[in-house]
């Protein structure tokens, strides 16, 4: 279908800026201007409580903020959503997707852990994927003193955090660790940082809000200091992962004006052929980013409430069977 009216009115209001590419752009502008991506966002709603703490790690402190449903206080162990935010590996934050973690928490009933992880000049590839399963492990080790169910746990990110979930979901079956991820959620994921030859990624190259051009600046600032192959480890870019059996059950969310929509759809099929049950997604219209849109864009608001509701039914409503 053609281009949803309310993402070219948020294209052409990124446009009107008169920004500079953005692939000219020092860190420092870079970061500002995807913080400024709040403005399209919903208010921030009431949830029941939210908790700032840290996962003590040997690198670094990792922060965690964790949100209460509004109706969640005084009802025992809950199940729990750890949250992985966008933003290229070196953008973004737990402040930036506050009002999407306190409306998915309102809307699944469940618990949700928003991880700041490390970020990319600074933190280069794998630090980001460390932090992510510190976080994960931790959660599960700790999660009832925060009121977890720790058999109850999904993964969930969107674009680079989309890419941290289904990492540590591979990471977690590989150490054959005792976390147990009930499902992921892959909100637009990038799953090739190494080609990047797709006919999305060429066809919508430019004026589509993500472009190539951020890409090349998201992929150097990540891949800094690496070796010049590590852009095809697995657990850099999953699709490159040999072995796709013995994930959690995954839902793909995909935009189709997305550079990552054939990428996303890819992973899919992957998956899939690897007996892991798959429900994709693909949103007409969209473009990339559309998640975190929802002051502009009411199907960033409406996809929070359709998961939410998946969620729910998912961790909240079903009795996890061993």
């Amino acid at each position: 279908m053609p281009l949803h009216p309310q993402a070219e009115a948020v294209i052409k209001a990124v446009e009107s800026m008169g920004l500079p590419p953005f692939e000219t752009m020092s860190l420092e502008e870079g970061r500002n201007v995807i913080s400024a991506f709040a403005n399209f966002m919903p208010p921030a709603e009431d949830v029941a409580s939210v908790l700032d703490t840290i996962v003590p790690a040997a690198e670094t402190d990792i922060p965690l903020r964790i949100y209460t449903p509004a109706e969640g206080e005084g009802q025992g162990l809950r199940p729990a959503i750890i949250y992985f935010h966008g933003g290229g590996f070196s953008t973004g934050s737990i402040d930036l997707v506050d009002p999407v973690c306190r409306a998915l928490a309102n809307r699944s009933g469940c618990i949700v852990v928003a991880v700041g992880y490390r970020l990319s000049p600074e933190h280069p590839y794998p630090a980001a994927i460390q932090d992510a399963y510190n976080a994960t492990a931790w959660i599960h080790a700790k999660g009832p003193v925060f009121g977890i169910d720790t058999d109850r746990l999904a993964v969930m990110g969107d674009s680079a955090g989309a890419n941290l979930a289904t990492v540590v979901c591979m990471i977690l079956r590989d150490k054959e660790e005792p976390a147990r991820i009930s499902t992921q959620i892959l909100i637009y994921p990038v799953t090739d940082m190494a080609t990047g030859e797709s006919p999305s990624r060429q066809e919508f190259a430019d004026g589509y809000l993500l472009t190539a051009g951020m890409m090349t600046w998201f992929t150097g600032h990540y891949m800094s200091g690496c070796d010049e192959d590590a852009v095809a480890d697995p657990y850099c870019s999953p699709l490159f992962m040999e072995n796709l059996s013995g994930l959690p059950p995954a839902i793909i969310v995909v935009a189709e004006y997305d550079p990552l929509r054939d990428e996303g759809v890819e992973y899919a099929a992957r998956l899939k052929e690897a007996g892991v049950f798959v429900d994709l997604r693909r949103e007409k219209g969209m473009i990339h980013g559309f998640f975190w849109l929802g002051g502009a864009i009411d199907r960033g608001r409406e996809i929070i409430d359709e998961l939410g509701q998946d969620l729910r039914q998912y961790l909240l409503e079903v009795d996890i069977v061993e």
